[in-house]
């Protein structure tokens, strides 16, 4: 007879691997042929196949947490708890010998729980890896946009250095607690890109390296990695802690591995890789940007509006952008404000070319970013680039080439039309408030950037 059995406790540390040792000594004492799956703190050990399962005359659950069991439609199969594992292993092994067991028929979540892991099978892993992390980031980006952008249009009101909020005021208290959720958004975006890797022992990793990304202090730079860090520090967080885990230790430290060792050595890694390799280049081209912009001024303004627009939406927010954003304002001081004319329009180009293109075509995307798509033109509006990150980050291929060509020509528009723009911010708002020159232009600009790449999104992406 073969049997397979999963046990997992709620700690996933000790009763889990006592009642899969007890279950596999009694198994032998019974001549009886075992598989035992661990479902514990340090993720899934020993994993079924599905020839296994097919093979199997029975399944065993010793578990005190939900186990999916859609991969055993069709099987004998006998749920209990984890201490049965430990205390009366020889008991659930010889309910198979009596027929004592009832064949697990599923239901219709377990049905869907099926077709999302053979579709998860035939995925790119890379690809599941980071939608994994998109995911989960998208409510934050959704919420934090949203407060902000509410912030912004009913209590912003136009300054020399921006869109300002006054102290004290509720509407300061909305855009503080929208700020929050945007500082959550990478470090959820790399902890469970990590996580997705590595299960559990990469999300406090993946998480810290995500924040080290974004956090540009770390590392001397103006500007964090951005977003594009954020997926690099969750995809070295998430592989350092799986290959952690293969490291041969003795059993003695098998329960503080996946709460203490793991997390503590792949935060280490992660953390210097930013910190001493990547966060230096970072901080340079930053430099490098600055000057070459600087640079530019008295060269030919079409070229560098094209630059300041590819550059605003290439990281939305990361240090590229954050180069270009900075350099506009600073030609206000100049008193040049057609710099940032230009760039005003660009900004809000992304997020509204992601909310308009999820409505042009649905087919295109999946329910949660038609969701996040709405999102994206309420910060649209208020200037918010940030909006359209969820997308960037699932399809960067197809994304970021899109709003960096209606970026560019929103751009281009604005600055042929001599706009003018008072305040370093960005998006239609700035016009309602009162700070655009030229705002007929400013508009045509970014209708055209939003309808272009919208576009250009919908005709390269495929149905979902």
């Amino acid at each position: 007879m073969k049997l397979l059995a999963i046990t997992s406790c709620p700690n996933g540390i000790a009763h889990t691997y006592m009642a899969a040792e007890n279950l596999q000594k009694t198994a032998e004492k019974l001549g009886v042929s075992i598989k035992v799956e661990t479902q514990g703190s340090i993720g899934v050990e020993n994993e079924f196949t599905a020839d296994e399962i097919e093979a199997a005359d029975g399944i065993i659950i010793a578990a005190d947490k939900t186990v999916d069991k859609s991969r055993f439609v069709g099987k004998r199969l006998f749920e209990t708890g984890v201490q049965d594992g430990i205390h009366k292993a020889e008991d659930l092994i010889k309910r198979f010998e009596t027929g004592n067991v009832p064949v697990y028929k599923g239901d219709h979540q377990s049905t869907i729980n099926k077709l999302k892991e053979e579709r998860k099978s035939k995925q790119n892993p890379v690809y599941r890896h980071l939608m994994n992390g998109v995911s989960y980031m998208i409510p934050f980006v959704v919420v934090g946009g949203l407060l902000i952008a509410l912030a912004l249009a009913l209590g912003g009101e136009p300054t020399d250095t921006g869109l300002a909020i006054p102290e004290g005021s509720m509407w300061n208290k909305v855009l503080s607690v929208g700020a929050a959720g945007f500082t959550f958004m990478v470090p959820i975006l790399a902890g469970f890109i990590a996580m997705s890797i590595a299960d559990r022992p990469g999300l406090a990793p993946g998480m810290i390296g995500g924040y080290i990304a974004a956090n540009g202090s770390f590392y001397d730079s103006e500007a964090g990695a951005g977003f594009l860090g954020g997926i690099l520090a969750g995809f070295v967080a998430g592989y350092v802690a799986k290959w952690i885990k293969t490291w041969p230790i003795p059993k003695m430290l098998q329960p503080i591995m996946p709460i203490l060792v793991i997390p503590l050595l792949a935060s280490l890694a992660v953390a210097s890789l930013f910190i001493f390799i990547v966060g230096a280049p970072i901080a340079s081209l930053m430099d490098g940007l600055t000057a070459f912009l600087n640079g530019m001024q008295g060269a030919s303004s079409i070229v560098l509006a094209l630059l300041l627009g590819a550059m605003i939406s290439f990281d939305m927010g990361g240090p590229v952008n954050k180069v270009a954003f900075l350099f506009g304002a600073s030609m206000i001081g100049a008193g040049n404000t057609e710099v940032m004319g230009a760039i005003a329009a660009a900004i809000c180009v992304p997020p509204l070319a992601m909310g308009v293109a999820t409505l042009l075509n649905k087919k295109k995307y999946e329910e949660a970013e038609q969701e996040a798509g709405k999102a994206a033109l309420a910060m649209g509006l208020v200037g918010i680039t940030e909006g359209a990150i969820p997308f960037a980050a699932k399809d960067p291929l197809r994304v970021i080439p899109s709003i960096m060509v209606g970026s560019m020509l929103a751009s281009v528009i604005a600055m042929l039309g001599n706009v003018g723009n008072n305040v370093p911010h960005g998006g239609p708002v700035v016009a309602v408030l009162g700070a655009i020159t030229n705002p007929v232009m400013y508009f045509i600009g970014i209708l055209a950037g939003v309808f272009v790449a919208a576009f250009m999104v919908n005709v390269l992406k495929k149905n979902v």
